[in-house]
């Protein structure tokens, strides 16, 4: 089963805008203006918003492309049974 990973055009709009709103906001952070800093935030904020205006016009990743809750399960045991010697360390 191929898995999207949210490799759709809401997705990728959305992380860019943010990326470069976190940009900014560090660029203002490290010259200490706050001003730019709350505008950089501002551009995170707005990068979400518009990611979640395109995956709501159908630009996004369906509900149905991901695991079911079940498929989840069996694939999270496959792993397990797959690889035990690293489960047992980590829950012991």
């Amino acid at each position: 089963m191929a898995h999207s990973h949210g490799h759709t055009p809401a997705a990728w709009t959305g992380s860019i805008i943010a990326f470069v709103g976190f940009c900014v906001a560090s660029a203002f952070t490290v010259m200490a203006q706050p001003i730019g800093v709350i505008a950089g935030l501002v551009v995170i904020g707005a990068g979400a918003v518009i990611g979640g205006i395109m995956r709501a016009a159908g630009l996004g990743q369906s509900k149905s492309a991901g695991m079911t809750a079940e498929q989840a399960r069996a694939h999270k045991l496959a792993h397990q049974q797959a690889h035990p010697q690293t489960h047992s360390k980590a829950h012991s």
